[in-house]
């Protein structure tokens, strides 16, 4: 059990922030530390902000980052844009990963692009996106990485007319950072053959020691198809939603903008602000611009790594101490 949920990452990870941040935890207690950070792990919060190798570590840590992008960033598909006659923002792979980095500031771009290439194919990769296409394409991409990897290893054997009967299982460094080269997709059969194709990916999968899509479902998606290629099995994968619903991070495409727990925040948050500016005494000429400053109300805010309080805090000392040196 302690293996299949990775507990050893997480304690790991989690001594190694104590040693790190021991004098801020002394303040409070090393039995608060614990109980917020497996709090934290529990809620999906513990990836905020972190370095890309933790995102990764985990199939727990990649279904909270998925999840915790769309919570962030789903009114980009909600609202209407000037670029769209959609009611949705169309954006381009660059700024799809500025967002990804705004989660997770190492976020490595080769993997923005790869999921961008299963929504555009052969287009331009400066091409606009909807939200709700990249997130299912960008969610297959993330989520099985290494999967993904040894399936075009797989399908360029089938394309050369190879067997293979070696299943490369990359590992998870590997998997990340190794360019992989675009399948030959000009066959003259137009793809591989299914079956065949699908009995070496059940093979992979029994193998395979990473996160793979239920065989079931992959036999199901491919059932309706003679010949498939590598890019049209990965948009496949993308728009399965049984597939989606057993990975479990996202919901079904239909309630991809409906989320009432974080809409409540939003309106709790808005209402906090909305008291700021209509509380105390207005001028004559209705505005606000001479009233004094007051403190505004404290807001929780998601779980955070100690070191980054440490780091805001030394930043916070520099500053005072050229203000000082300034005034003198």
């Amino acid at each position: 059990f302690a293996a299949q949920r990775h507990v050893l990452t997480y304690m790991e990870d989690a001594v190694s922030q104590l040693l790190e941040n021991r004098e801020d935890i002394s303040q409070y207690g090393i039995a608060r530390f614990f109980t917020e950070y497996f709090n934290s792990v529990r809620q999906g919060t513990h990836i905020l902000f972190r370095e890309f190798s933790f995102v990764q570590a985990t199939p727990h840590n990649r279904a909270s980052f998925l999840r915790t992008f769309w919570r962030c960033f789903r009114t980009v598909g909600k609202n209407g844009g000037k670029y769209s006659s959609i009611c949705c923002y169309l954006l381009t792979a660059q700024e799809y990963h500025c967002l990804l980095q705004l989660l997770c500031p190492d976020f490595p771009m080769e993997l923005t692009q790869k999921a961008a290439r299963i929504v555009l194919m052969d287009d331009a990769m400066d091409c606009l996106m909807s939200f709700s296409d990249f997130l299912f394409a960008f969610q297959i991409q993330f989520y099985y990485s290494e999967f993904l990897e040894s399936v075009a290893a797989i399908y360029q054997d089938l394309l050369a007319g190879k067997n293979p009967n070696t299943v490369i299982v990359p590992t998870s460094s590997s998997g990340q950072h190794r360019q992989r080269q675009p399948p030959n997709d000009c066959s003259p059969l137009d793809g591989v053959d299914t079956s065949v194709f699908y009995q070496c990916l059940e093979s992979l999968c029994d193998r395979s020691k990473y996160s793979c899509p239920p065989s079931a479902l992959v036999k199901e998606m491919l059932s309706s198809a003679q010949r498939l290629t590598f890019y049209g099995f990965l948009l496949a994968l993308a728009k399965d939603q049984g597939i989606n619903r057993a990975l479990g991070a996202l919901p079904d495409k239909g309630d991809l903008f409906v989320d009432p727990e974080m809409d409540q925040e939003l309106e709790k948050l808005v209402a906090q602000v909305s008291g700021l500016s209509i509380s105390g005494p207005t001028s004559s000429s209705g505005d606000t611009a001479n009233l004094p400053l007051r403190n505004s109300p404290r807001i929780n805010s998601p779980w955070k790594p100690l070191h980054h309080w440490r780091k805001m805090d030394a930043e916070s000392e520099g500053s005072n101490e050229e203000t000082d040196s300034s005034e003198n």
